[in-house]
C-alpha cells in the first residue's frame, strides 16, 4: 500500500523548490502517494493540476508575533554569549515606535527578551509559543483534517513560517512524523529555525553542523543532509535555448556582451539602484574604449520599490530589463510566487550573460553552475547616511563565513576599481568561477542534481 505523505506548505516560499520542480513526479515514481496541504492562496489543484487539500482556517494567537519576534532576539542573544560574537545581534531588526500599538508590542517583546535570553529562557518561549498556538482554532482545524485524512508524515517545505506551527503541531498530537526543509543557505545562523519537528532535511554538511550547533535539542540522527532543489533546474538542459532563439525572445541586442545586474531587496540594499547605475557607467566607459556591452536588469522578485527607475530611463541605451517570472496573488513578499517559466528564464539568462553582479545574493552560485563569474559591490555608497543600512555588515554575516576563500568571489571594494574589474573579466584575466564552485559544494552539497530523490530516500527511511 502507498504511503500517503502530506507536502505542506506553509507559505509561498517553498513553491519554486517543490511544486514547480519534478520534485513530485520524482515522489511518485518511488510509489508515494502525495498531497499538497496547502496554507497558501495559490491553487495548486488549479494551476498545476495536484491533489491538494486546503487549510482554509489561517488564524493564530494574537500574542504570537510578539512571542515569536522575542524568541529569535533572545536566541541572538544566547548565540552572541555563548560564541563570544557580536554578529549576532546585527540579524535583530529595529523596533517601531510609531503609535500606541508598536508601542506597547515593542515594550513586550523587549521585557521577554531581557527575562529569557538564555537556553532556558528560551525553551520557555518555545513552550509558550507552542501553548498559544494550541489553543487556536487553526490547531483544532488543522487535526480534524489529519484525522480524517490520515497521512503516513508531514513533510514541511519551510522551518521559517510561523504559520505552520499549529498545523505540525496537530501533526505531533496524533504520532505523525514531521520532517522540515531548511529552506535557505542563511537561515540557521539568523535564529530562523521556527518550528520543531522530528526530523530535518538541510543542504549540505555545513548546514547539518550549524543546526546541531545552534539547536541542542535537535539530535544528529534527526537531521538529513539532501541538498536542495533549487538548483537543480540549473542542470537540466532541455531548458537550454540558444543566444538566437533567448535574445530574439527578450528583444536584446545579438551583438552585444550583457552583464546581468541581479538586484536585492530594500532591506539588504537599501542603495542598491546606485550600485546598478556605477556599473552602467563603466560599461558606458568601456563601450568608449571599443566594447559592446549592455547591462540586464532582473529586479529582486520581492522588491515593489520604484527606486531603480530614474537610474534606468537615465540608461535605457544600455540597460535592459528583463523581470522575473513571478506572479504576485497577494500584497505579502510571501505571496509573490515563482513561475515554472521561470526557470527557464533565470537559466538562460545564466548561460548568456557573461556574469553577475549583486550585492551579497545567492546568484553567485546561480551563474556558477554555468561557469560564470560574480561580483559582489562592497563599499559604501554617497548617499549613505544615518539611518540607511550600509551593505558591508551583510558581508560580515556567518554564512559568508563559509566561502573556502577570499577569492570565491570578485569582491569590489572601491568604486573607482569597478571598471577594470569588469574588464579584467571581460578579457579573462579575473575570475572567481574555481573557488566558487568549491564555495557552491560547501553550501549545497556535493549532490546538487539529486536533491529531490535525496529527500523522498530520506523520507522513505524514516517510514520504514
Amino acid at each position: 500500500m502507498k504511503k500517503k505523505v502530506f507536502v505542506f506548505f506553509p507559505d509561498g516560499v517553498g513553491l519554486r523548490n517543490f511544486a514547480f520542480t519534478d520534485f513530485k513526479n520524482i515522489g511518485e515514481r518511488m510509489g508515494f502517494d502525495i498531497t499538497y496541504w496547502n496554507n497558501t492562496i495559490f491553487s495548486l489543484k488549479d494551476n498545476l493540476g495536484f491533489q491538494e487539500l486546503n487549510i482554509e482556517d489561517h488564524s493564530a494567537h494574537p500574542l504570537l508575533p510578539v512571542y515569536s519576534r522575542a524568541r529569535k532576539r533572545a536566541e541572538l542573544n544566547v548565540s552572541r554569549d555563548k560564541f563570544r560574537d557580536d554578529v549576532y545581534p546585527t540579524y535583530k531588526f529595529p523596533f517601531n515606535y510609531k503609535g500606541l500599538k508598536n508601542i506597547f508590542r515593542s515594550i513586550y517583546v523587549q521585557g521577554l527578551e531581557a527575562l529569557h535570553s538564555s537556553e532556558k529562557g528560551v525553551v520557555k518561549l518555545r513552550q509558550k509559543i507552542n501553548k498559544l498556538e494550541r489553543s487556536t482554532t487553526k490547531y483544532t482545524y488543522c487535526k480534524a483534517q489529519l484525522e480524517a485524512h490520515k497521512p503516513d508524515l508531514i513533510f514541511c517545505t519551510t522551518q521559517r513560517a510561523t504559520q505552520s506551527i499549529s498545523a505540525l503541531l496537530a501533526a505531533k498530537d496524533l504520532g505523525i512524523p514531521t520532517v522540515a526543509f531548511v529552506y535557505s543557505w542563511d537561515n540557521v545562523p539568523k535564529a530562523m529555525q521556527v518550528v520543531e519537528t522530528d526530523y530535518y532535511c538541510v543542504w549540505s554538511d555545513l548546514m547539518k553542523e550549524e543546526l546541531l550547533k545552534y539547536y541542542p535539542f535537535v539530535h544528529e540522527n534527526q537531521v538529513f543532509v539532501t541538498g536542495t532543489p533549487q538548483f537543480e533546474p540549473h542542470f537540466d538542459t532541455s531548458l537550454k535555448e540558444s543566444r538566437e532563439e533567448f535574445f530574439g525572445k527578450y528583444n536584446l541586442d545579438i551583438n552585444k556582451r550583457y552583464i546581468c545586474y541581479s538586484g536585492d531587496d530594500e532591506t539588504t540594499s537599501p542603495l542598491d539602484q546606485y550600485y546598478l547605475e556605477d556599473l552602467a557607467n563603466a560599461v558606458r566607459s568601456l563601450n568608449d574604449k571599443g566594447y559592446n556591452l549592455g547591462v540586464i536588469y532582473r529586479k529582486c522578485p520581492v522588491d515593489f520599490t520604484s527606486r531603480y527607475a530614474d537610474i534606468i530611463e537615465a540608461n535605457k541605451d544600455i540597460i535592459v530589463v528583463l523581470d522575473p517570472l513571478w506572479s504576485p496573488v497577494g500584497s505579502q513578499w510571501n505571496q509573490v510566487l515563482p513561475t515554472p517559466e521561470d526557470f527557464a528564464m533565470l537559466y538562460n539568462l545564466c548561460e548568456h550573460s557573461e556574469f553577475v553582479t549583486n550585492v551579497c545574493s545567492s546568484t553567485v552560485f546561480d551563474f556558477v553552475v554555468h561557469d560564470k563569474p560574480c561580483i559582489y559591490y562592497n563599499y559604501e555608497q554617497p548617499q549613505l547616511k544615518k539611518g540607511i543600512r550600509d551593505i558591508g555588515q551583510n558581508y560580515k554575516y556567518v554564512h559568508f563565513r563559509s566561502m573556502p576563500s577570499e577569492k570565491a568571489a570578485v569582491f569590489c571594494a572601491d568604486k573607482k576599481d569597478l571598471e577594470n574589474l569588469v574588464q579584467d573579466i571581460l578579457d579573462e584575466r579575473l575570475s572567481n568561477i574555481k573557488e566558487g564552485k568549491k564555495w557552491f559544494e560547501i553550501v549545497a552539497g556535493n549532490a546538487p542534481l539529486d536533491a529531490s530523490k535525496t529527500i523522498w530516500k530520506r523520507i522513505d527511511t524514516i517510514l520504514k
